[in-house]
């Protein structure tokens, strides 16, 4: 015997053809979402991870009780050289022409810019360029215009040139601790490349005062790259400096360019990126006073990090890692110091063989191919 359907409960058959279909679909999501889940590849395998890890007794980084140093990557020793030390005629050529422009017929760079327009200033950098600077008039440098001939005529001088973003609370980080995190990226820029103590050789104090002295393994590896500089451990990887001995600074300007971004951090805080490039014009220390400049490109990241969660200390940045890139310098000299090489002087180190480069060229990234490579620059 069928069971009537009462007033309150109608029968499918007395129901409109659509809330049907609705109260079907409603029934069978519920049904699947109240359903129990089996969890993916991944997730097995991390869980598993986890309690083998707690078997023996480890907590996995980046907990509390672990210092965040020992998250961090360890590429902290990028190193890749472009000097102008040209192993061959047509490499000569090439650099030749990229400093006088002025050998070959007609305007062959085609920018029909007047030496006024060159040397008013350029505004700062925000994002990327999308090309290499032009070239400008083919100036040789001398010890009254040390930046004649170079893209960097326009660049702002030194700290100027390191223009901070607004800053801007991320997530749970204020907007006061992200400006401390900008101005101290900021210290830390112009400590390693700008400090005429660590330009000129001396012990880059300034700049490792804004590090974390509780990252011990990178603090230690770059003293003892200052004490006992090797290929292993360069300190020209972080620090621009020069052998007082060998070369001395044109005036007291470095031009800068570059640009500095920042977002939320994974160590509870906020991260900065920073991309500059430094034009460091010198000559020897004794005999000629022929300029030839050195350029530096340097991409560094940091994080302020949030004392509360992770055993750091305040106002000390952790540095998460760092890479460079050097137009003009001797290939393979691992004596803690650039080498500027002058095109009146036979190159010294090994012949490049790597590819052609223009150092002012801030479109791409710096390349991460063989770090062993050292080619050729462009211009200088």
């Amino acid at each position: 015997m069928s069971e009537k359907p009462s007033d309150d409960h109608p029968s499918a058959s007395q129901l409109p053809d659509d809330v049907w279909e609705q109260f079907t679909r409603d029934t069978e999501r519920d049904i699947r979402s109240s359903a129990r889940k089996e969890p993916s590849a991944r997730a097995r395998m991390v869980t598993e991870r986890l309690r083998e890890q707690q078997a023996r007794g480890e907590v996995p980084p980046g907990w509390r009780t672990g210092p965040a140093w020992q998250e961090m990557n360890g590429r902290a020793a990028r190193r890749r050289k472009l000097g102008t030390a040209l192993g061959v005629t047509v490499a000569v050529a090439v650099a030749v022409v990229a400093l006088k422009p002025s050998l070959l017929p007609g305007d062959p760079f085609g920018t029909g810019e007047s030496q006024a327009a060159e040397a008013s200033p350029l505004p700062a950098e925000t994002t990327a360029p999308t090309a290499p600077p032009a070239a400008p008039d083919p100036d040789t440098p001398t010890l009254d215009e040390p930046f004649a001939g170079s893209p960097a005529l326009r660049w702002a001088d030194g700290e100027a040139g390191i223009v901070l973003p607004a800053a801007k609370a991320v997530g749970p980080v204020s907007r006061d601790r992200v400006e401390q995190a900008l101005k101290l990226t900021k210290k830390l820029l112009v400590g390693a490349n700008l400090d005429p103590k660590t330009v000129r050789g001396g012990r880059p104090e300034s700049a490792l005062a804004v590090l974390d002295p509780k990252q011990p393994d990178l603090l230690d590896e770059l003293g003892t790259a200052l004490r006992s500089p090797s290929r292993e451990h360069d300190p020209v990887t972080l620090f621009s400096r020069f052998d007082p001995d060998e070369v001395r600074p044109v005036g007291e300007v470095i031009k800068t360019r570059g640009r500095m971004t920042f977002e939320k951090g994974t160590h509870g805080g906020v991260a900065v990126r920073a991309d500059y490039t430094f034009v460091y014009p010198v000559v020897r220390a004794d005999g000629p006073t022929e300029v030839t400049r050195t350029i530096v490109r340097r991409v560094v990241e940091v994080e302020l990090a949030d004392p509360a969660r992770y055993q750091v200390t305040r106002g000390r940045l952790l540095l998460l890692e760092y890479d460079q890139e050097i137009g003009n310098s001797s290939c393979f000299v691992y004596d803690g110091y650039l080498h500027p090489e002058f095109s009146s002087t036979a190159p010294t180190g090994a012949a490049p063989s790597g590819p052609a480069t223009d150092p002012y060229d801030r479109s791409k990234d710096i390349d991460d191919g063989d770090r062993g490579d050292c080619g050729t620059v462009t211009r200088t």
